[in-house]
C-alpha cells in the first residue's frame, strides 16, 4: 500500500485505525506496569517470609533491571529489523510467563533468576511503543499519542496496587496468587495484540486512503521512508554522540532513578516508616499513580499544543523536561522531611505527576534528532543507558535505608541525580537541525 495523493484521500472517508493501535498499546502497557507493581506491593510479605534484609531484597529488585536495561536496546534494534508489532507481542508473552513463574520462587537465588528473565521480557516495551507511535501518527499528534500510550503505565500501577492488595486480603496474605493471575491475563492480552496491531498503516487492511494520507501528511517515519533512508543514514551508534541525544539520555536516567525508587520502595516506605497497614496501602499506594497517569496524558497534549503554537518541534519539549524534572527532584528530596502520612502521599502524588509530565518528551526529542530508520536503535540505546538507573537505584536504596542516612538520605540522593540530568539538558541539549530524518545525517 502506498501513500495516496491528497486528491484521492479527499474522496474517501477517513478511518480511525490509528486509535485502535493506540488503544491496544495502552492496554498492553497498562498490564506491563501492573505486573511490575505486584512485587512492590508484595514486598513486605516476601521480605518477612524469607527473612531478607532490605539490602538483599534490593538485589532481587535490581536483578530485573540487569536484563530490562539491555533489552530496551535489543527491542529497539529488533523493531527496526523485524517490525514493532511482532517484537511487542512476543515480549508480552515472555514477561507474562515469568510474572506467573515468580510465584514459584522459594528463596533468594530462585527469585533472582526469575526476575532476570522477567526483566528481559519487559525490556523492549518502551522503545517499541515509541516506534509504533512514530509509525502510526503524524507529527502534530505524536506527543499526544506517546503521552496517552505511556499514561497506561501509571494507570497500571494505580489499578494493580489495590487489585493485588484485594487478592492478598482475600487469601490471607497469599502473595503468590497475584503473580499467577496477572501472568495469565498477559498471555490473553498478547493474543489480542497480534489480532489488532500491524507494523505500519500501509500493512493494515483497516486503514483507508484518507487516514493514510493524514498519517503521512508531514513525512512521519514509515517503513518505506526508512528503507530509502538506510542508504544515506549514518550507523546508529554515530547518533549517540549528538548532544541532544546524550543529554536527553542523562536526563532520562534521572527520571528513571526517581521512578524506580518510587516503584520498588515507596510501598515499603509507607508500611515500615509511616505505619500504613496492608488494607490502607490499597488506597495510599495507588494515589500517586493516578497523578502520574494524568501527568503523562497532559504532558504529551501540552507540548503538542506548544509545538503548534510556536512552530518549533524541539524547544518546547526540551524545556518541559528541564523545568519539570528539576521540580521533581527538589520535591522528591523533601519527602522524608514531611511529618504526616497524608502530606507525604500528597507530595509524592505531585512528584509523580511532574515526573510523568516529562515522560513522552525524551522519545520525541530523540525522534527529532535522528532519522526514522535509526530511531528504534538510537532510542533503545538511550533507554538502555537511562534504565541502568533501574539497576542501581533499587540496590543502592536498600543499602541507604539500612545505613545512617535512612529514607531522608535516599530521597536526597535521587533528587541530586534528577537535577544533574535537568541541568545538562538545559545547557547542552539543543537540537540544531530541525529535521534530520529527511537529511539522513547527524545534527551538528
Amino acid at each position: 500500500m502506498t501513500a495516496p495523493t491528497s486528491t484521492e484521500a479527499s474522496t474517501e472517508k477517513r478511518s480511525r485505525t490509528r486509535f485502535a493501535i493506540l488503544a491496544s498499546n495502552f492496554m498492553i502497557l497498562m498490564l506491563n506496569y501492573a505486573d511490575r507493581a505486584v512485587i512492590g506491593v508484595a514486598a513486605p510479605l516476601i521480605i518477612t517470609e524469607f527473612g531478607f534484609s532490605n539490602a538483599a531484597f534490593g538485589w532481587i529488585l535490581a536483578a530485573f533491571a540487569f536484563t530490562y536495561s539491555p533489552f530496551g536496546f535489543i527491542g529497539g534494534w529488533l523493531a527496526d529489523k523485524f517490525g514493532p508489532a511482532k517484537v511487542m507481542g512476543w515480549a508480552a508473552i515472555a514477561w507474562s510467563v515469568f510474572t506467573a513463574l515468580t510465584a514459584a520462587g522459594v528463596g533468594f537465588v530462585s527469585l533472582l533468576i526469575i526476575r532476570l528473565l522477567f526483566g528481559a521480557g519487559e525490556g523492549p516495551q518502551a522503545t517499541v511503543t515509541a516506534k509504533v507511535m512514530h509509525n502510526w501518527f503524524p507529527k502534530k499528534e505524536l506527543g499526544t499519542a506517546v503521552g496517552i500510550a505511556n499514561a497506561a503505565t501509571p494507570l497500571g500501577g494505580a489499578i494493580g496496587t489495590p487489585v493485588v492488595v484485594a487478592i492478598m486480603d482475600a487469601t490471607q496474605g497469599n502473595w503468590r496468587l497475584p503473580f499467577i493471575i496477572f501472568g495469565v491475563l498477559g498471555v490473553l492480552f498478547a493474543i489480542g495484540w497480534f489480532v489488532v496491531v500491524r507494523d505500519t498503516p500501509e500493512q493494515h487492511p483497516w486503514v483507508s486512503k484518507g487516514e493514510l494520507a493524514h498519517i503521512r501528511q508531514d513525512a512521519a517515519p514509515a517503513a518505506e521512508d526508512d528503507a530509502d533512508a538506510d542508504a544515506n543514514a549514518e550507523p546508529w551508534w554515530r547518533y549517540l554522540t549528538l548532544p541532544a541525544v546524550w543529554t536527553t539520555a542523562v536526563a532520562f536516567f534521572g527520571y528513571a532513578w526517581i521512578l524506580w525508587t518510587f516503584l520498588n520502595w515507596f510501598p515499603t516506605y509507607l508500611v515500615n516508616e509511616r505505619g500504613i497497614d496492608l488494607s490502607d496501602l490499597a488506597v495510599t499506594g495507588a494515589i500517586p499513580w493516578v497523578g502520574g497517569c494524568i501527568g503523562l496524558a497532559l504532558g504529551g497534549a501540552f507540548t503538542d499544543w506548544l509545538v503548534r503554537r510556536t512552530g518549533k518541534s524541539v524547544a518546547p519539549r526540551r524545556w518541559t523536561v528541564v523545568i519539570c524534572l528539576a521540580a521533581t527532584g527538589l520535591l522528591f528530596g523533601s519527602i522524608g522531611t514531611v511529618s504526616g502520612t497524608g502530606s507525604a502521599v500528597a507530595l509524592m502524588t505531585v512528584v509523580v505527576f511532574l515526573l510523568y509530565f516529562t515522560g513522552a518528551q525524551y522519545w520525541l526529542i530523540v525522534g527529532e534528532a535522528v532519522p526514522g530508520s535509526r530511531y528504534g536503535s538510537v532510542s533503545g540505546a538511550m533507554q538502555m543507558f537511562a534504565t541502568t538507573a533501574s539497576i542501581i537505584a533499587p540496590m543502592i536504596t536498600g543499602y541507604l535505608v539500612d545505613s545512617s542516612l535512612g529514607w531522608t538520605g535516599t530521597f536526597t540522593v535521587a533528587a541530586v541525580v534528577a537535577l544533574t540530568g535537568a541541568l545538562l539538558l538545559a545547557f547542552f541539549g539543543r537540537v540544531r537541525t530541525p529535521d534530520t530524518r529527511q537529511a539522513g545525517q547527524p545534527a551538528s
